[in-house]
């Protein structure tokens, strides 16, 4: 419990300083030793690659740290690694990943390698189940440290989970798929994930409106 408040808090303070906001003191009491991540995104793969925070370490074959431009302004972020990713170490490869550099390179227009890839949870949940609440704010630090490095312009949440994770907000993708969210330092814009679009092939037509918009917000930023 210690461990999943502590993360609970962390996640808090790093929201708050994406705000601007500078001082937290009655929070910050209530958390005696923040771990301190480097600002340094090799250092902080490392770190993660390292770690045994939660059970899911244990069942893991390799951790998923994100690929991509470290300068990117778009990032996108999906819910956790798959069986693929567990061996090879990369985000979205296999099928889900042909979808994502589609919605990318041919909806956005831009090479894959120009953009950020990440998830909530850098370790494979066992058969592929969605994390635990424990397990996705333990390792919501790590995510959170990633934007503060790479500083993108937009976020995409790819599914629910990406979304209830980023913004707290327990809320349907269908309901808020497709929404610009002034996150502060960025936008955040929720959309389908493409596991769900291989399943739901009919929730291509959406989803192609949401990149429309995302590209243009690319443009303007």
């Amino acid at each position: 419990m210690n461990r999943l408040y502590n993360a609970l808090q962390l996640k808090r303070l790093y929201q708050l300083k994406q705000l601007g906001v500078k001082y937290i003191p009655m929070v910050e009491k209530r958390i005696p030793s923040q771990p301190s991540l480097p600002n340094d995104l090799k250092l902080l793969e490392r770190i993660v690659s390292q770690c045994q925070l939660c059970a899911l370490s244990k069942t893991r074959t390799k951790t998923v740290f994100g690929e991509g431009d470290p300068q990117a302004k778009l990032m996108f972020v999906g819910e956790g690694p798959g069986a693929q990713e567990d061996i090879s170490g990369r985000p979205f490869v296999g099928r889900a990943g042909d979808v994502l550099t589609k919605m990318i390179e041919n909806a956005i227009e831009i090479p894959r390698s120009d953009v950020y890839i990440t998830n909530i949870v850098k370790c494979r949940p066992p058969k592929n189940r969605t994390p635990k609440p424990e397990e996705a704010f333990t390792c919501l630090p790590y995510l959170m440290k990633q934007i503060e490095i790479i500083g993108p312009k937009i976020i995409v949440a790819l599914g629910a989970t990406a979304y209830h994770y980023l913004t707290g907000d327990k809320s349907g993708i269908t309901k808020v798929r497709g929404e610009i969210i002034d996150m502060g330092s960025y936008k955040l814009v929720p959309t389908y994930h493409p596991s769900y679009l291989l399943r739901n092939p009919s929730a291509k037509k959406e989803s192609y409106q949401d990149l429309l918009k995302i590209k243009r917000l690319l443009c303007e930023n």
